[in-house]
């Protein structure tokens, strides 16, 4: 058993958020590494934020944009959820995981949700995780996590790979692919809307070379990238939700509450405790 263990995230997107704020409100103390320039779109439940604005908070759980070589110094505290802050979570930008070296994490969860192994290994740390399909458990982690909809979400897989990627966004209210804001062009996106507004199909949320970003169904806009992100023509670059403004973009998904569910059963089950 290992008490006050600490948990490097790989990734700061909504899924490794839902992993951070499962984590962080068991009483772990985590770490975020992202890239230098996060294609984040769920920007209001999502860490990788910080990259961008010095800081960021999910749920009103603080993160703070963290120096690599201040990381020996910076206190990796945990938040209470009943009102004693603790220490923000930090959010490095290290794409290639040179702080591994530096903290010696207990765990290391892959949440960078790039359908393959990006160069995890599985002596990253004395228990690695990965989630979703590009992993194999035994091999590139110890333990994978489910992360497609379905009776299977959120599953510790002990063996073997989780099901492959479809491809296809889950259905909400029977809408699928036409909920993803694409960029019709290559070039830095620039935004005429807001997370949180509500659209109706054809209307323009921003524009990229020039071309109109247009969503293709209506509903809110559940996320959308920053300001000056530089795309691929055909790259996500947003997210509509059917059901409108029943449903508030600032507050974490319960697919992310499910994944980082079983992270937490991960670590539990082979012994990584949080602090007391």
């Amino acid at each position: 058993m290992k008490e006050d263990s600490l948990i490097v995230v790989r990734g700061g997107g909504d899924l490794g958020s839902g992993v951070v704020f499962r984590l962080v409100s068991a009483g772990y103390r985590v770490v975020v590494l992202e890239a230098e320039c996060p294609t984040v779109v769920r920007r209001k439940v999502s860490f990788a934020q910080a990259v961008f604005d010095g800081r960021a908070s999910v749920e009103e759980m603080p993160s703070i944009l963290t120096a690599l070589d201040e990381l020996e110094t910076a206190s990796v505290g945990f938040w209470n959820p009943d009102g004693a802050m603790g220490q923000p979570v930090p959010v490095v930008v290290d794409p290639e995981g040179c702080s591994l070296g530096i903290l010696s994490p207990d765990v290391v969860v892959d949440a960078r949700m790039a359908k393959r192994n990006l160069g995890a290994a599985i002596d990253d740390a004395p228990l690695t995780v990965g989630l979703g399909p590009g992993f194999e458990a035994g091999r590139d982690v110890d333990l994978v996590i489910e992360t497609n909809r379905g009776h299977r979400l959120g599953r510790v897989i002990r063996s073997g790979r989780a099901e492959p990627d479809t491809g296809i966004p889950g259905a909400v209210l029977g809408v699928t692919e036409q909920r993803i804001v694409r960029s019709p062009a290559n070039g830095p996106f620039r935004s005429m809307r807001r997370i949180g507004d509500v659209v109706e199909t054809g209307d323009e949320l921003g524009e990229v070379g020039g071309k109109a970003v247009v969503a293709r169904t209506g509903g809110v806009i559940r996320g959308l990238v920053s300001d000056g992100v530089e795309l691929s023509e055909g790259q996500k670059s947003g997210d509509i939700d059917p059901r409108g403004d029943r449903i508030d973009p600032a507050t974490v998904s319960d697919k992310a509450l499910a994944v980082g569910g079983g992270v937490l059963e991960a670590l539990l089950s082979r012994g990584f405790l949080p602090g007391r």
